[in-house]
């Protein structure tokens, strides 16, 4: 009875420090917010990622424009384990990349990016990328539409369009193409390509979308945050033979 109330206490114990540990990090990430301390004559929201003061300008009139917290979750990964997912040279694709914040940090952390997105967030996309990369990185990010679905082999061959990482903060949420980000996803990830994915879970249509990506992508969770109900997956192809390393050498 005492090993097994020893045993019950333990887990409690274990439960509770993972829950405060999550719980800090959730905090930590959200810590990367500031607001100017000044009123000025644009509005923006700043963001400290790569030892680096960012500024990103949203636009409340476009669903598409709003930086949403799985875009500071994703960042946040991406700067801190740096040894491990190593960004320097890589070439990368952001899905949905909206106000351009994931886009800015990985180009920062010295990766080629492709920033995509909807025709009517592009101006605002690459104003903000603009502003945030010019004279800071080795690779300007490329700017570009992508409907989801459409024209993929025409816009990425594949035997020449190959991505190290495809990054994806907060694409998944009530909208009627789920199917075409499958599609999408299916497409660009090829042998060795990792996707980098934080969703932020709402309603079940959506979060069923998490099931059936496992029929086609391998999945692991690299972080489960409760307090912001933000999980962030990495994903890699299942009809391969050999999981890519997570280190400087996945190509």
């Amino acid at each position: 009875m005492e090993t097994q109330q020893a045993k019950t206490t333990d887990e409690s114990k274990t439960g509770a420090e993972g829950t405060a540990g999550d719980e800090e990090l959730a905090k930590a990430i959200m810590a990367r917010h500031f607001r100017p301390s000044l009123i000025v004559t644009e509005a923006w929201e700043g963001y400290t990622f790569a030892n680096l003061e960012i500024r990103i300008k949203e636009s409340t009139d476009l669903y598409g424009a709003v930086l949403w917290p799985s875009a500071l979750v994703l960042c946040h990964f991406l700067d801190t384990n740096r040894d491990k997912y190593n960004l320097t040279n890589k070439n990368v694709i952001e899905l949905g990349a909206g106000t351009g914040l994931v886009t800015i940090v990985s180009s920062l952390l010295g990766a080629k990016v492709t920033s995509t997105d909807l025709p009517d967030v592009l101006g605002n996309l690459r104003y903000n990328v603009l502003r945030n990369t010019r004279e800071r990185c080795q690779y300007t990010p490329s700017v570009t539409e992508l409907t989801w679905g459409q024209e993929l082999e025409q816009r990425f061959p594949r035997a020449t369009h190959h991505f190290d990482y495809i990054l994806a903060a907060d694409v998944v949420y009530a909208h009627p193409f789920l199917d075409e980000l499958m599609e999408t996803f299916d497409h660009l990830c090829q042998e060795g390509t990792q996707i980098l994915w934080a969703m932020r879970f709402r309603l079940d249509p959506e979060n069923s979308f998490v099931g059936r990506f496992q029929r086609r992508f391998n999945l692991e969770v690299l972080y489960d945050l409760p307090s912001l109900s933000i999980q962030l997956y990495r994903a890699w192809r299942k009809d391969k033979r050999t999981e890519p390393s997570s280190g400087e050498d996945a190509a």
